[in-house]
């Protein structure tokens, strides 16, 4: 006889709770593999597909899309044979083979993917054996067992979308992916491609008459804090919360930094970017002030001296700004780290970072220059001890060797934990920081 296995959410990530659900991609009476995705969840990292441990039919799902479920509470419950296949309706044993044996084994990664495979196959309820109704859940009345006349499966249509969020959108705008053209690489189909269909339906003869309801007067509109936002705004007032922070700052000649950018550049080999190069001057910085890479405990009565620099950067995202992280950056070369963040930057752009590209973070390098901007007073990505912000990078009136030139300037500022350490280590840090971007070669002393 089948048994039924519960399967719960599980802890897609460091510090999360829960997750709300996007879209179920499995239906109830569906024969579905070990390890298949059965539901795509938004957490507050990211959009990830979540696979199923066990082989079998899915016998209930818990949770409508929109729905938020708490980790460790049941996703689905799925009929696993135990020890042959289950006898059907007759008595006959004509189980598919999903069901010939129990397989259990660790969850794979989960990471964002599309799902795979042809077309589902479903099977009565009822041949998983009587289960106990369990409160919540949402069932479907068992399929009839009659027998069908052999169906050739369709051909799948292959849509090239690789975000869930583009899908998303596609599916509330009510817009078919399969008759757009993406503009992404090799046609892969970006958010602006839906947003541009979108637009284009409102643009319609219609259009004028499509205008939403306003609000009521006296009444102005509340937009819900969910999903990325949510958890960015009970990150940040805790961090604010908890964190007695300090900010300092100084203005540095970056002109050697970008003619040195020039040189290696001007080589065979990968470019280096500007964020790679300050990268690994965080990470020698880093080695000569431990005390900054390091986080406060949660009782508040130690301080963590992190071993390896997890370096974390903010990177702009479909789901607004994020943080990917690095790992072991002080293990890489500038080559390395350039390759990475620039793997995590497209990852971001397309709304595919994991839980662990997200997470676990000591150190972060916030560059918000590329909005313009010259200077901040960030908040700290809690539970970190610092972080360092760079300004654009601008030509200016500057000495230089005692006479008046036009070089190329930026603002640092670095933002500290004033638990870990007194103002003369956040300075030394911030001095020997902006030392290296004036003089690049300072690097081979510490190398």
């Amino acid at each position: 006889m089948p048994v039924v296995r519960e399967f719960r959410l599980p802890d897609l990530g460091e510090g999360l709770t829960g997750a709300e659900v996007v879209r179920w991609l499995v239906e109830v009476g569906e024969v579905i593999a070990v390890d298949q995705p059965v539901v795509e969840v938004e957490t507050a990292k990211a959009v990830v597909e979540v696979p199923c441990p066990y082989g079998g039919v899915v016998t209930a799902r818990y949770g409508a899309e929109g729905e938020e479920i708490a980790v460790g509470a049941p996703l689905v419950t799925v009929a696993v044979a135990s020890g042959g296949a289950p006898e059907g309706p007759s008595g006959a044993s004509g189980a598919p083979a999903a069901l010939s044996a129990e397989v259990e084994r660790p969850l794979v990664g989960y990471g964002v993917v599309e799902s795979k495979g042809g077309r589902r196959r479903r099977v009565g309820v009822a041949a998983a054996g009587p289960a106990a109704p369990v409160p919540g859940a949402v069932a479907v009345a068992p399929a009839p067992a009659a027998p069908a006349a052999p169906v050739a499966p369709a051909a799948p249509v292959v849509v090239p979308v690789i975000s869930p969020l583009v899908r998303r959108l596609a599916r509330e705008q009510g817009v078919d992916l399969t008759a757009l053209a993406g503009s992404g690489p090799d046609g892969l189909i970006m958010r602006v491609d839906v947003e541009r269909a979108v637009a284009a339906k409102v643009a319609g003869p219609v259009a004028a008459a499509a205008v939403a309801a306003p609000v009521p007067a006296g009444q102005d509109p509340v937009v819900p804090l969910r999903g990325l936002r949510k958890a960015v705004a009970e990150k940040l007032s805790r961090s604010h919360r908890e964190i007695p922070a300090a900010t300092c700052w100084v203005d540095v000649d970056a002109t050697e930094l970008m003619a040195l950018r020039r040189q290696l550049n001007a080589t065979p080999g990968p470019k280096v970017s500007v964020l790679a190069l300050l990268a690994r001057i965080c990470t020698v910085a880093l080695a000569r002030f431990p005390q900054l890479n390091s986080s406060v405990t949660e009782d508040g009565s130690g301080i963590v001296r992190h071993s390896a620099v997890h370096l974390g950067f903010a990177a702009q995202g479909e789901r607004g700004l994020v943080v990917p992280v690095v790992r072991d950056a002080q293990a890489r070369s500038t080559e390395q780290l350039g390759e990475e963040l620039g793997r995590l930057t497209e990852a971001a752009r397309a709304g595919s970072l994991t839980p662990a590209e997200l997470t676990g973070g000591t150190f972060t390098l916030n560059n918000y220059g590329v909005f313009g901007v010259d200077g901040s007073t960030p908040i700290l990505n809690h539970p970190e001890a610092a972080m360092l912000g760079v300004g654009r990078i601008v030509a200016k009136p500057w000495v230089h060797g005692g006479e008046l030139a036009v070089r190329e300037v930026t603002q640092l500022s670095f933002t500290f934990d004033h638990r870990v350490c007194d103002g003369g280590t956040a300075g030394g840090f911030l001095r020997f920081v902006a030392d290296c971007v004036e003089q690049p070669g300072m690097l081979l002393r510490q190398l």
